[in-house]
């Protein structure tokens, strides 16, 4: 079947994770429930523009936002380029399409002083979860690495002696990121409670739970949003928050964006980019105080 064709070559050669196979099967999926219903169509591969379009109008009308309905036509548009590429068809359908507009959410990322604030309140170590816990917290805002990247972290991953952390990020591509002394610390102590926990000589996964098995997403967004939740006023306290804190904060005290990007795993320095808004506003601040033109 040519979709199962499509989902291995997206797993096996593009290197793409499970999840986001998943997603891809979840789009294809609704698009050929709409043909099923209104078309009587039994394949999406002989579709044209115009039934794609009407599913559009149907997506919008349903309520579903731009982003995600330009998600789901660009899950189409990649299966018909597979199908190009396998010579199953000559053109794509949706080789004129233009995405829907969406607007560009600036992320406002944690203040330093939360930072702090979340970090002192996790100093209070005394066992396994509490140090877990503020571990997750520095790990993230040390390193800036995404939640699945953190979850996947083996404890072969990190060469303590020279305060290194092997990522692999997303297509399976590898990078290094250096550990500051607190994180090691940390670290540290998490090991000696970590080694206490049963039945963990096989698990190779840094952070485990209370049962010595490895942790799972949720748990993870659970932790950041229990901790920042209390000292923050955001609607949302995750992962992905205290990356794009990691990000701002190096670009507000002058990292080489470039450098920021490498750190991130960002494959083009436009998906940097959208971390430097809160940074110009910063500079903006900085540049208000500072110029002696500005106190006249």
């Amino acid at each position: 079947m040519l979709q199962e064709r499509f989902f291995d070559y997206l797993l096996l050669e593009k290197n793409y994770s499970k999840h986001t196979v998943t997603a891809y099967k979840n789009d294809l999926k609704s698009f050929q429930e709409f043909l099923n219903s209104n078309h009587d169509q039994a394949s999406i591969k002989d579709v044209s523009y115009s039934l794609i379009r009407q599913w559009i109008v149907e997506l919008v009308n349903s309520g579903i936002s731009n982003r995600s309905i330009n998600r789901k036509v660009s899950s189409l548009n990649t299966f018909y380029k597979f199908l190009i590429k396998i010579k199953e068809i000559s053109s794509n359908p949706l080789k004129l399409h233009k995405a829907l507009k969406t607007e560009k959410k600036v992320q406002v990322p944690f203040s330093q002083k939360e930072l702090q604030v979340v970090l002192e309140n996790l100093n209070d170590v005394n066992d396994f979860k509490s140090a877990r816990d503020k571990l997750i917290v520095e790990m993230f805002y040390a390193t800036g690495i995404r939640r699945i990247e953190l979850v996947n972290i083996k404890v072969s991953d990190i060469d303590v002696n020279s305060s290194m952390l092997k990522v692999l990020g997303k297509r399976n591509k590898e990078r290094f990121i250096p550990l500051i002394p607190s994180v090691i610390k940390s670290l540290k102590v998490y090991y000696t409670y970590r080694n206490e926990l049963p039945k963990i000589l096989d698990v190779e996964n840094l952070f485990l739970t209370e049962k010595g098995v490895k942790v799972y997403e949720t748990l993870v967004y659970r932790v950041i949003n229990k901790y920042f939740s209390k000292v923050s006023s955001k609607l949302k306290c995750s992962p992905h928050v205290l990356r794009h804190s990691f990000a701002t904060h190096l670009l507000n005290e002058g990292a080489d964006i470039n450098s920021v990007k490498e750190l991130l795993g960002h494959a083009s320095l436009a998906a940097t980019q959208v971390y430097t808004h809160n940074s110009i506003a910063e500079l903006k601040k900085v540049h208000a105080k500072a110029h002696p033109r500005n106190n006249n």
